[in-house]
């Protein structure tokens, strides 16, 4: 019996016409399935937000295809928020924003560290279809405090500051300087504070005083993303005799 070769129903012309190739077949094929399409239209989504603690968040999902069912907000516990436009949760930070077969859209309000956390929104389509959401909250840190200082300094003395901040998270960094002038000091130190969630960061420098830096400052920054470039930050006033 004679074999044919692959390539030889893609070669005859048949009355129905020639033959695609097959993966150009099979690729028209799931294209324009319809089952793919709906499947497409009736997929929710949404986007990941960062929070400032004590701020407000708002979660938005929506969908082409809402195939005659509600939306659906649930947290990071799988507690039930928003069911379209009813509340499930007594929470009254949660408020709705919209609800319309198209969008769910809700808002968190005075965010704390444990809000944080991936929340979903369903649609309960066949089979249920979900978008999530990651929000990341950020912990503000507290005013620097700067410890250390020994009053009475003497030309050509060497003292040295330490400066700590907690409550950040992630953690923030800490920058010195004397007036406009830059001061090295060592990298700063991150320690997790006793919640688990937030980072107590320090910092020290040492330098070597001279005449001219009788009544200095010197200052110790916080540098973090929820200060959104505001300035946070402590001097100490040096005496030299």
């Amino acid at each position: 019996m004679e074999t044919l070769s692959p390539g030889y129903w893609q070669e005859q012309n048949l009355e129905l016409g020639t033959l695609a190739p097959l993966d150009e077949a099979i690729s028209s094929t799931v294209w324009s399935s319809p089952d793919m399409l709906a499947s497409q239209d009736s997929q929710p989504w949404t986007s990941d937000e960062t929070v400032v603690a004590g701020g407000t968040v708002v979660l938005k999902c929506q969908v082409k295809d809402h195939e005659d069912s509600s939306l659906q907000w649930s947290n990071p516990a799988q507690q039930t928020l928003y069911f379209g436009e009813k509340r499930a949760l007594r929470d009254n930070r949660i408020q709705l924003v919209r609800s319309t077969p198209h969008e769910l859209s809700i808002s968190i309000s005075n965010v704390a560290l444990a809000d944080e956390g991936e929340y979903t929104c369903s649609i309960f389509t066949m089979p249920v279809r979900t978008a999530k959401s990651l929000v990341t909250v950020l912990g503000i840190p507290q005013k620097p405090i700067i410890s250390g200082y020994k009053s009475s300094l003497r030309e050509k003395d060497t003292t040295t500051l330490n400066c700590q901040s907690s409550g950040s998270k992630p953690a923030a960094q800490l920058t010195w300087r004397k007036g406009d002038q830059e001061l090295h000091g060592e990298p700063t130190r991150i320690q997790e504070d006793p919640n688990g969630k937030t980072f107590t960061v320090s910092s020290s420098v040492t330098f070597q005083v001279t005449r001219e830096d009788d009544g200095a400052d010197i200052v110790c920054s916080v540098n973090h993303e929820s200060l959104k470039g505001a300035d946070r930050s402590t001097s100490q006033r040096i005496e030299v005799l």
